[in-house]
């Protein structure tokens, strides 16, 4: 017969130990099949907490000396002792579960021949707000506790892992869940069958500890075992020579990347549980969901619990209908799958635009304003263009390394008060890796899902105030001033629900920002402003100052807004921002010598007379990216001539700057088919 399983509970204060331990007692006890262990402790009978079999100390020690204690321990004062007679149990088949210590789980795992510990955990404010409850600790007490430093059991022992976020009866169905899932282990079996990227595991059919067919149907089975799992569809195979009745077979590709030896126990559970599923289908069916229901969903989501098509059903369904406490509960929930990233000043500044406008580098003046101003953090974690002539970091990217590693960022911001760096290797979002890997080939977009994601990594990178720059026109993502103005009110919502200042502010998109568009010629343009040159298009200079005096309102010292736009005035005229960009790209890594525009140049003129009545600033963006921008910084466009400007046959709309010669009868072709210009 095969031994039983000894679970062995551990978890931090206000976890619900005792709670799910009583409730799961109901459940299993009268199965005959588990036994839930009665601790010896040194305190009286009928004192609060567990029923436990009271001892004095004398008691305790004699019976320790006598060999009565499978194993023993000391916390808070009293002393705990599990009876050897729990060896019975496990030698006849049963299992036993047992609240215990972290501090005793090597020795004890060493004694027993199937071990495993259950971890039950809650997010901290949970766990606050449970111990607040009990009326023992209060304030600062319950901080301390909850930061008290517990050191790792050892490796290799099987763990699994309960989350009692929700109500009792929750955490109960999930503790169950868990413990009948690892009592019924199963031995691992290579099949000599390839099913290519797809998981395939297959259960026997006349199983010994479970019933392959129940598991059948949609969705997939969580296989786990010595700290690995993996996700994958089940089959049922009536084959009994390959596969064992207390076995389960996988594919190869399946075993291959699961990484355990044949013969290694592994437990399965039905995957995504029932209560996401719920909260799944209520979504589709067009239903709002709770914080707590979002965070399990978006839990199984990004653990590979659901087949793509229900992701993607999900996706669709909520990039639909999102309610302002929706956009605020997933916010909250997506700050909880990526690390938290801290900083020592009480106000660490950062900015976003929602983007879609070719040119517009502002972010460029803006953080070397703020870093030279001195009160405030700016490390600015910006993207790359996906679609544009341009991202942020593609044209930090021609004067500085943006690549930082987070030790190389921290060093920079200490040195520098500010970064302008790439976000692809900063504050990553496991959660964006799974949405976007379905939503971008769809091509489904919400700025309303948007408007969580970007907050949630704000909060995440260590920011206290964020300022949003949304742009509208009729080629811009939002389209109306009414529309960006709801989503101003919506950032700004969410921001406070995220305990985030921010501000929001629609801006004009109707036309490119600057005259270069494309990295080298965006940071040409960056680098009149900052020295105050009187070719720095005018456009670009006011809305940074604007932006960067609305920032600078947030210090004290200064107290308004008007304090802030004049104290960015200064510090561009007087050079000080100059001195402060220099700082940050040497401290991010100078690219000597800088990536200078294309000198491969095709002007485009115009063919009438009149007024430049309107730029499609997507059409220019395409040519630019034609011609090579953004993955050949030297590439873009030059604009010549703005909107109201007057123009007479032959003179210059725009040039076209690219590094190779076939990029730029490329662009020129596509400029000849492309109306850029409207002149009137």
């Amino acid at each position: 017969m095969r031994p039983g399983t000894f679970f062995f509970v551990v978890g931090p204060s206000g976890g619900g130990k005792d709670t799910l331990i009583d409730g799961a007692r109901q459940v299993l006890e009268p199965t005959g099949r588990y036994v839930f262990a009665r601790r010896v402790i040194t305190r009286p009978a009928g004192s609060p907490g567990e029923a436990h079999e009271a001892a004095t100390d004398a008691e305790f020690a004699a019976r320790g000396a006598a060999g009565d204690f499978l194993i023993s321990w000391s916390a808070h004062g009293l002393r705990y002792g599990l009876p050897r007679s729990l060896l019975g149990a496990i030698e006849s088949g049963r299992h036993v579960i047992a609240n215990g210590s972290r501090a005793v789980i090597a020795e004890l795992a060493a004694l027993l021949p199937r071990f495993v510990i259950v971890e039950v955990t809650a997010p901290a404010e949970i766990l606050a707000a449970r111990i607040a409850g009990r009326g023992r600790e209060q304030g600062n007490a319950i901080g301390d506790r909850l930061a008290r430093k517990v050191e790792p059991w050892p490796a290799g022992i099987r763990t699994v892992t309960v989350c009692n976020d929700q109500s009792p009866e929750t955490g109960i169905e999930r503790f169950i869940a868990a413990v009948e899932s690892a009592a019924n282990t199963l031995r691992l079996r290579r099949l000599p069958v390839f099913a290519g990227r797809a998981h395939c595991a297959w259960l026997p059919a006349k199983g010994e500890l479970v019933n392959g067919f129940d598991y059948l149907g949609p969705g997939r089975i969580e296989i786990s075992g010595a700290g690995a799992s993996i996700r994958s569809d089940i089959q049922v195979a009536d084959l009994p020579a390959a596969l064992a009745p207390d076995e389960i077979g996988l594919s190869s590709e399946a075993f291959t990347e699961l990484g355990l030896a044949e013969g290694t126990e592994v437990s399965i559970r039905r995957t995504p549980s029932p209560e996401s599923r719920a909260a799944l289908t209520r979504k589709i069916q067009g239903g709002a969901l709770t914080e707590a229901q979002y965070h399990t969903l978006i839990r199984d989501i990004v653990e590979s619990r659901y087949p793509d098509g229900e992701v993607a059903a999900f996706l669709v369904a909520a990039t639909q209908k999102l309610s302002d406490d929706e956009v605020v509960s997933l916010a909250r929930v997506r700050t909880r799958f990526a690390q938290q990233i801290s900083w020592s000043d009480k106000i660490v500044v950062d900015k976003h635009s929602m983007g879609g406008i070719p040119g517009s580098r502002i972010t460029l003046i803006v953080v070397p304003i703020i870093a030279a101003h001195g009160a405030f953090l700016m490390p600015k974690t910006s993207s790359r263009a996906i679609t544009s002539a341009a991202g942020t970091a593609d044209a930090m990217e021609a004067l500085a390394d943006v690549e930082l590693t987070p030790a190389e960022l921290r060093a920079c911001v200490e040195k520098a008060r500010a970064c302008i760096a790439w976000n692809g290797r900063l504050n990553h979002s496991v959660v964006d890796d799974v949405m976007n890997a379905i939503t971008r080939p769809l091509g489904i977009d919400s700025n309303r899902w948007s408007v969580a994601s970007i907050l949630s990594k704000k909060k995440t990178a260590g920011s206290t105030h964020v300022i949003v720059d949304l742009p509208y026109g009729p080629r811009a993502k939002l389209k109306s001033q009414d529309e960006a103005a709801d989503l101003a009110a919506l950032f700004e919502t969410v921001g406070r629900g995220l305990g985030l200042v921010v501000e929001a502010f629609p801006t004009d998109g109707s036309r490119p920002i600057g005259r270069g568009i494309g990295p080298a010629l965006e940071c040409r343009d960056v680098a009149w402003a900052l020295d105050n040159d009187p070719q720095a298009p005018a456009d670009l200079v006011v809305k940074a100052l604007f932006f960067a005096g609305r920032i600078l309102a947030w210090d004290p010292a200064l107290g308004s807004v008007e304090a802030g736009r004049a104290r960015a005035e200064e510090l561009l005229r007087s050079g000080a921002a100059r001195s402060a960009f220099e700082r940050i790209v040497t401290a991010q890594g100078r690219r000597e010598p800088p990536v200078m525009p294309g000198l491969l140049v095709h002007t485009v003129r115009a063919e009438q007379a009149g007024t430049v009545a309107e730029i499609d600033g997507w059409a220019v963006a395409g040519i630019a990216r034609r011609a090579g921008a953004p993955f050949d910084k030297a590439a873009g466009i030059d604009l010549r001539r703005g909107v109201g400007d007057s123009v007479a046959i032959g003179d210059p709309l725009f040039a076209i700057h690219a590094s190779a010669s076939s990029d730029l009868e490329e662009a020129r072709a596509l400029a000849a088919q492309s109306a850029c210009f409207v002149i009137s």
